[in-house]
């Protein structure tokens, strides 16, 4: 009985700490989401209006850019793939994954190849354990993201796209990321950054607003302008957006853990007022079962 009551206060102890451990983290987490929240809503009016911009050039100049035209036969894809450097986050990278992986196979099955650019170490993992390549990785700043890595993963994806598919190019760009939708509810997103897709409600008002647009100087150098751009601050918004759901999905899991050890402590508690109890009546019945030896 005292072996077992000292393995349930062991096991009490240790329910303690690593409750300890997961309340903290679910507090580091509260507290930094607020912060990433703050980030997504300011940068998400400025990626939609860029967006719209270019939609606009697009639609009005009647050019055929690199970074609009969409090819004949695609034959090769590149997938943006966002998760994070650290887990501890329930199904966050998991569920991106999953995603990507329902993506390559719907790609593949339209007869393309697929390049996979990485973002963050758990997807870096994935791959490595898988013996799988990617043509480039990020890591390191996902929790709090910078415009210098979008500006250079930005770049590597417009030097693809512009390569020929012969030496290693791509004819399309899908981004596979989390989109914060609630603090418990985090939506893996897919979208598609190149060929341009025109945003709705952009064409149909082509006729009435044609007269409206001038360009100077021509549309192609504004396309030139505008496009890059628009890529960047398209992929800085996914980071931001990845980087905040995240955090809510830290948040939930460290609150799951620390309800599960809450209860692990009740269970073990109970558990040990038991052994507890067993032994102090087997301990009575000996003091009785001595005394009436004695006297007998």
């Amino acid at each position: 009985m005292g072996a077992q009551l000292r393995v349930y206060r062991q096991k009490i102890r240790s329910a303690q700490t690593t409750k300890k451990i997961t309340r903290a983290m679910e507090l580091i987490a509260a507290s930094r989401i607020q912060k990433a929240k703050a980030r997504v809503e300011a940068s998400t009016p400025y990626a939609n209006a860029i967006t719209r911009a270019v939609s606009a050039v697009a639609v009005h100049s009647k050019t055929d850019h690199p970074l609009l035209t969409e090819a004949e036969k695609v034959e090769r894809a590149a997938v943006v793939i966002f998760t994070s450097d650290r887990g501890l986050a329930g199904a966050f990278n998991s569920q991106v994954l999953r995603e990507a992986e329902e993506l390559t196979e719907l790609l593949r099955s339209e007869g393309k190849e697929i390049s996979y650019y990485l973002i963050g170490r758990k997807a870096q993992g994935y791959f490595s354990f898988r013996r799988r390549a990617s043509e480039r990785t990020w890591m390191g700043d996902t929790e709090n993201p910078v415009f210098e890595t979008a500006k250079e993963v930005s770049d590597s994806l417009i030097e693809a796209f512009v390569r020929p598919v012969a030496e290693g190019g791509v004819q399309e760009i899908h981004l596979v990321y989390n989109r914060l939708i609630s603090m418990v509810s985090q939506v893996p997103q897919v979208t598609r950054l190149l060929p341009l897709q025109i945003v709705e409600g952009v064409a149909d008002a082509s006729d009435q607003a044609e007269a409206l647009y001038e360009f100077e100087p021509e549309a192609e150098v504004v396309l030139d302008k505008l496009l890059p751009d628009y890529i960047e601050s398209r992929i800085f918004n996914a980071m931001l957006e990845s980087a905040a759901a995240k955090h809510a999905a830290t948040q939930k899991a460290m609150k799951s853990a620390s309800d599960n050890a809450d209860a692990l402590i009740r269970d073990y508690t109970r558990l040990a007022n038991n052994a507890r109890q067993a032994e102090i009546t087997q301990q009575i019945s000996e003091i009785v079962g001595g005394a009436d030896a004695l006297s007998g």
